[in-house]
């Protein structure tokens, strides 16, 4: 038997991970100064509405080994031979690196036990993870094994494509969820920002006025990036505004011939607090490694407008 676990970063519903058995290892929020487990003492929502008023940023810790270990020592006396644990990425977070030691802890106090331990770094946020966690569950329930998930994992995981867009910075800057180098782009910029991970690492790739143009980037970098072979479900995240994502939902059953499932879900505490309200993301698995970057998307918009300049040009010569 296959358990996996997680921590509170990959954001999938109560009801995916109650229907998959999906263990997962709390994170700690510390709201002025009162200390919440992130979806057990306070749900998003509330904490959405208090956000801007609050006297301090929020800041966050990651589960302590002792979480990991006690959610694999459960697993095993309930009969599970096999462990994946899937955190968020090494280059955000100590998650993983808790959960190594947990994994170590677990040996050291079983050293004849045959249960086989992976701890992925999935290298993504919130349900960038949540996409990995998702699909492993779905092929342990259509039986692939344990080798077989973990090859998958490892395999595709700097695949998964992270977009986040986010109404300004200073969530993010605040806790260093961007490169200071990035944010200060950003800022000095004043439009919408649209993140992804480079390297373990959130990164503004591209820049947008107004929220339409952001979903219609979305979509469009999706059209000409998903790996339509191994995305057969995408994650919308957003943060405080539903109706948000339920419009880059639409779009995207409008715009593309996408048939999968659309889940939509609510970004939780742990990472809203980095992002702050009015935050979407979409997440899927893209075709290898095509580049993303601030720079290469400036020059593609820039060709784009000179294309449609010409061909306004042309048109014209050929009615006068």
């Amino acid at each position: 038997m296959i358990k996996i676990i997680a921590d509170s970063t990959c954001d999938l519903s109560q009801d995916l991970i109650d229907k998959y058995d999906i263990g997962i290892a709390p994170l700690t929020i510390n709201i002025d100064g009162k200390l919440c487990r992130d979806r057990i003492d306070i749900k998003p929502d509330e904490f959405y509405s208090i956000i801007e008023n609050l006297n301090e940023e929020p800041t966050t810790a990651m589960p302590s080994p002792l979480e990991f270990l006690n959610i694999m020592n459960e697993a095993v006396s309930n009969g599970h031979t096999h462990i994946i644990c899937i955190c968020m990425s090494s280059g955000t977070s100590g998650s993983y690196q808790s959960a190594v030691i947990a994994k170590d802890y677990f040996y050291d106090e079983n050293k004849d036990s045959n249960v086989k331990i992976h701890i992925v770094d999935s290298r993504s946020m919130s349900h960038g993870s949540g996409w990995l966690i998702l699909k492993s569950a779905m092929l342990r329930e259509k039986g692939m094994n344990f080798e077989e998930i973990v090859k998958f994992n490892e395999t595709y995981k700097t695949n998964v494509k992270h977009f986040l867009s986010v109404d300004d910075l200073d969530h993010l800057i605040r806790g260093g969820r961007i490169s200071r180098s990035s944010a200060f782009i950003g800022k000095m910029l004043k439009i919408k920002p649209i993140m992804s991970m480079k390297k373990g690492k959130g990164a503004i790739v591209a820049k947008e006025r107004g929220r339409k143009r952001v979903l219609k980037h979305y979509v469009d970098e999706f059209i000409s990036r998903n790996d339509e072979e191994i995305t057969d479900f995408i994650i919308i995240g957003y943060t405080s505004d539903i109706s948000v994502a339920e419009n880059l939902k639409n779009k995207i059953n409008k715009e593309t011939d996408f048939k999968g499932d659309i889940y939509i879900m609510q970004i939780g505490v742990a990472v809203g607090a980095h992002v702050g309200p009015g935050g979407i993301s979409m997440f899927y698995v893209e075709k290898g490694n095509k580049k993303d970057n601030l720079l290469i998307n400036e020059m593609q918009g820039l060709m784009e407008k000179k294309a449609e300049i010409m061909e306004k040009i042309k048109n014209a010569k050929l009615n006068s």
